[in-house]
């Protein structure tokens, strides 16, 4: 099988200008789509559609044998072009955003697709013909393997229209630059696109594809974008119709009627106002404690996060300074890079998350097999036994940049699947002198917490991969979305039992997946018994404002009656029976 490089993980509410509402149609008035709610929030704005590349003329014959070198060249300097663009929009970005647009960055350069498309030029084909037939051939194999590989199946699309773009002399496609707040409907985003997205002037985000755990969906996360997925009917909704986007109840309205819209946009601004007046500490109302952390990925997110009434970072992803790299980062360079995220969080919880590669992050120094399904192969923890010394220089690291902070972090492995795996990475945790813990994310790990809480001080739920691994479910599919939504009750019985396991034996046991970042869901829990909520840092005002309207006992009765529900949608429902009066 071909070896594809492939380096890519993991606002305040703006009124809309009613004036621009649009004629009701007879297709469209006030007709309710329904999709799976990603990103909470309320949004009423004209509709905009993601510019398309035009039809390029491809030329059915040959080129010469002469001009075929200048041809390959023309297309690798196409290709470096947008290559660099990307990375120029990741240096001033941050978080998952900047790790998202230096992927598809790589991706843009990446050996595999380039070579099928220079052994295609060699052979006659022009560079526009050779980049379409080259990227159709992966986007074949991925589709087929499907999976996270099939998640890839996006970015490679839209690096081929970014190069033939390119190569004709055309604008970039993308995403325009809407005059007045819009909200942008689509058949399905690439991150490169959502991660360049303005949100003062691009407020809601709708999509027929896509899934609640998606790059894409975190990315909308992190600039607090109202987001909702797999919309059936959407794509007949024309530019410059008004929605009314509801990314809570997971609804799109078009052409509602303009006071009700009006009138429920304010009450979310209401409340997005009274989000903002939330300083902290992270409380229910009747003073029950509940950390309230950030995810973050470099030191520019942590020190973003810290404007924000974070407690602590209760997940630091470390891949950052591992991708797009051809040689291990030495550890001094990790330690400085470590360093800034504990210096930006002096005095406050950092739990560190170890090197979450593989799968859909490959290193290129890790040496990585082939793997049919790579969501079930050697990712996380699980390339450290093929990589000896690689987890041993990370936690030095981590421990040099402790020890030149004055900041004692937390460490905690991904893809822990066996209370065996948790033993070996504790020990290897406290010979550095650091506080080991382990990520849940595999159902094995959460029907055995009690058994891996033995040899681990702390437990991590993320909620993003435990999905997708209990109900079997490419997070990406759009016919899948249902199933991989956090709500679902069969991975909230899981983490009902690692919580439970945690309190046996007075350990905590926090939640660090995007479920954290849903205020409903955060209440429901709190009421499980999580000690902790991790999430971006948009999302933690909206969270810990939730949490501090409703009682200890009001969040036990909905964890209560989500438990006992059946659907992911009978879960939200009866969460929002009991929580939407406070």
């Amino acid at each position: 099988m071909c070896c594809f490089t492939l380096g890519c993980v993991d606002l305040s509410m703006v009124s809309c200008n009613l004036s621009h509402m649009s004629t009701s149609s007879p297709a469209t008035s006030r007709h309710v789509l329904h999709g799976v709610p990603v990103v909470s929030g309320v949004q009423y704005a004209p509709v905009i559609r993601p510019g398309r590349l035009p039809q390029v003329e491809v030329p059915d014959t040959d080129i010469d044998a002469a001009d075929r070198a200048a041809e390959a060249g023309r297309f690798n300097a196409a290709a470096t072009e947008v290559a660099t663009r990307l990375r120029d929009r990741a240096a001033h970005a941050t978080g998952a955003a900047s790790e998202v647009l230096a992927a598809t960055a790589t991706l843009a350069q990446d050996r595999a697709w380039l070579g099928a498309a220079e052994k295609r030029i060699a052979a006659g084909a022009p560079a526009v013909r050779a980049v379409t037939e080259a990227v159709d051939q992966f986007v074949e194999l991925f589709t087929q393997l499907g999976g996270l590989m099939a998640e890839r199946v996006t970015d490679l699309r839209d690096i081929r229209d970014r190069v033939i773009a390119e190569l004709s002399g055309l604008p970039e496609p993308g995403v325009p630059l809407p005059d007045v707040p819009s909200i942008l409907c689509a058949e399905d985003l690439a991150p490169a696109d959502t991660a360049g997205l303005d949100p003062r002037l691009v407020v809601g985000l709708a999509t027929t594809l896509g899934g609640p755990t998606s790059h894409t969906a975190i990315i909308a996360r992190q600039l607090g974008i109202p987001y909702v997925v797999a919309v059936a009917g959407l794509d007949d909704i024309a530019a410059g119709t008004m929605v009314l986007l509801d990314g809570t109840a997971g609804t799109v309205t078009a052409d509602p009627d303009p006071s009700e819209a009006a009138a429920a946009l304010a009450t979310a601004q209401r409340a997005a106002a009274a989000a903002r007046q939330w300083a902290g500490p992270g409380a229910t109302a009747d003073g029950h404690a509940i950390a309230i952390l950030a995810n973050v990925q470099d030191g520019a997110a942590a020190r973003a996060a810290r404007e924000t009434p974070a407690e602590g970072v209760g997940l630091f992803r470390t891949e950052l300074c591992f991708l797009n790299r051809d040689k291990e980062p030495t550890v001094a360079e990790q330690a400085q890079i470590y360093g800034e995220v504990l210096q930006a969080f002096a005095g406050h919880k950092v739990v560190i998350r170890t090197l979450d590669a593989g799968s859909d992050k490959p290193l290129k120094f890790a040496g990585h097999p082939d793997e049919a399904n790579p969501a079930l192969g050697v990712r996380g923890i699980r390339i450290a036994e093929g990589n000896p010394g690689l987890l041993d220089r990370q936690l030095e690291a981590i421990a040099a940049a402790a020890k030149t902070t004055g900041n004692q972090p937390w460490v905690m492995a991904p893809m822990i699947a066996t209370a065996a795996e948790a033993k070996t990475f504790a020990a290897q945790v406290r010979s550095h002198g650091l506080t080991p813990g382990v990520m849940i994310e595999v159902p094995a790990a959460a029907l055995l917490a009690d058994k891996i809480l033995e040899h681990v001080d702390f437990l991590s739920i993320g909620t993003n991969d435990l999905a997708q691994y209990t109900m079997a479910a490419d997070r990406m599919s759009a016919e899948l979305a249902t199933l991989t939504d956090p709500w679902q009750p069969a991975v909230l019985a899981l983490v009902a039992m690692a919580v439970r396991a945690g309190a046996a034996v007075g350990k905590p046991v926090g939640v660090c997946g995007e479920a954290a970042a849903d205020p409903l869901l955060a209440c429901v829990l709190t009421g499980l018994g999580v000690t902790s909520l991790s999430a971006a840092a948009a999302a933690i005002p909206g969270v810990g404002a939730k949490l501090a309207q409703v009682t200890l006992q009001r969040c036990r009765d909905a964890a209560d009656a989500v438990l006992a529900t059946a659907t992911a949608a009978d879960a939200r429902a009866a969460a929002l029976g009991i929580l939407a009066g406070e």
